[in-house]
């Protein structure tokens, strides 16, 4: 059994921007080593083959979800920012995703409520207005950045608007949500955070008001449903709890979407021949999205606290050792994915992906998102021919992130249809 105390070959390290923005060839040194591949930067240990993943995934007891969300800035820092945003605000407690079983089950079963099925279908017809609209706004140039002018919009306008913003408040709600998600990934100083901190104090307290409002004078909308999810007979959220809650529900309906938005785009733009069978057969819609997130899966990783000494794929994890699940290189497991690093929509097992997780922690955010990234994508196809990059990408394409794959931007030529 082996510890990995330095006895492996160099890889290029995860916490370098350029990897960050092209990590797979990264990911295959470490699938092609023995056991799990340790960080000598963090000494997080790092899974990335399909099958260890599932494990993991699906065994919370071994691997609990109880981690906190700020442990790349290290034990110091992270308590620094815990205590500055405890003095001024609600501090980043465990709930829903960041809880194991029995506690996950309370949360889950609330949030259950809120994200139905019928709920995603009753937003399709307005996301589907949403992202006509923003196309109406583009059209006419014959050209668009489609990062800034659409993949950030159509989800930023839906989550804005649940929230109790203006769909003209985009561009906050884009600032709050990057900075809930920072502390998780970004190595920031202590000043750093705090000022990071200050951002999603304003959320914060915006949130405060509008849960308080909604509890007082509930509305058709995502936070009343979760301010009211709760039975007579159940114990409503708390006020810190529904901070808690909201921003993974922010962080995962938000950043997650515009990054396979991103990524649908240019994949089609990569394989006009796929672009075109998409054109003529609609329904292959479902199995296009499900590829795009696989291929380049939105989230490359998450993580996971051991909670007892174990063994994986013949390597030792310490108790409380940091686990990575990284989603992004399970998904190119050439075990699992035949020719993994191909981009083929009608690959037959797509939907086999890990990208939404596993188990009962699997991501509850997934219908929206897959019904806004079918519905973006369709109506550009709907309104628009001959879509092409404007200008060759510059690299790194991906904006540095530890544990997501957003592109920096996609300027793309089309003309639009009579």
């Amino acid at each position: 059994m082996t510890t990995h105390e330095g006895s492996e070959p160099a890889v290029p390290s995860l916490l370098d921007p350029a990897v960050q923005s092209d990590p797979f060839d990264a990911y295959a040194m470490m699938q092609a080593q023995e056991g799990i591949y340790r960080m000598p930067e963090t000494g997080f240990f790092v899974v990335t083959r399909y099958d260890d993943l599932r494990r993991v995934l699906t065994d919370p007891e071994t691997f609990s979800n109880n981690v906190d969300r700020a442990s790349l800035q290290g034990e110091e820092n992270s308590a620094v920012l815990h205590d500055y945003l405890d003095a001024h605000g609600w501090p980043h407690i465990q709930t829903l995703q960041r809880t194991d079983a029995p506690v996950h089950s309370r949360y889950r079963k609330l949030v259950d409520r809120v994200f139905t099925m019928s709920r995603v279908r009753e937003l399709t017809g307005h996301i589907e207005e949403v992202a006509h609209t923003l196309i109406d706004g583009f059209a006419a140039r014959g050209e668009c950045e489609f990062i800034a002018d659409f993949a950030v919009l159509l989800p930023g306008i839906i989550l804005a608007e649940q929230m109790g913003l203006d769909s003209g408040d985009v561009g906050t709600f884009r600032r709050w949500a990057d900075a809930m998600l920072a502390p998780a990934s970004t190595v920031m100083t202590a000043d750093e955070l705090k000022a990071n901190a200050d951002i999603e104090l304003e959320a914060q307290h915006h949130l405060a008001r509008l849960f308080e409002e909604r509890r007082a004078n509930p509305r058709d909308d995502l936070v009343s449903a979760l301010v009211h999810a709760h039975r007579d007979t159940e114990e409503p959220l708390s006020m810190a709890e529904l901070q808690s809650v909201m921003s993974q529900l922010i962080g995962g309906g938000f950043e997650s979407t515009t990054t396979s938005l991103g990524h649908a785009m240019l994949q089609l733009v990569n394989h006009p021949d796929q672009m075109q069978a998409l054109r003529e057969d609609r329904s292959r819609v479902k199995n296009f999205v499900e590829e795009v997130i696989r291929f380049e899966s939105p989230t490359q990783g998450l993580r996971r606290r051991a909670t007892r000494d174990v063994e994986l794929a013949g390597t030792l994890i310490p108790k409380d050792s940091v686990v990575i699940v990284r989603y992004g290189a399970a998904n190119r497991d050439a075990a699992k994915f035949e020719c993994p690093h191909q981009f083929d929509m009608a690959r037959k097992n797509s939907g086999t992906h890990l990208a939404f997780g596993a188990g009962p922690h699997f991501c509850v955010g997934a219908p929206l998102a897959r019904a806004e990234i079918a519905t973006g994508v369709l109506a550009m196809l709907d309104r628009l021919d001959d879509i092409r990059l404007a200008a060759p990408l510059e690299k790194p394409i991906h904006e540095p992130n530890f544990l997501t794959l957003p592109l920096r931007k996609l300027p793309l030529t089309f003309t639009a249809k009579g």
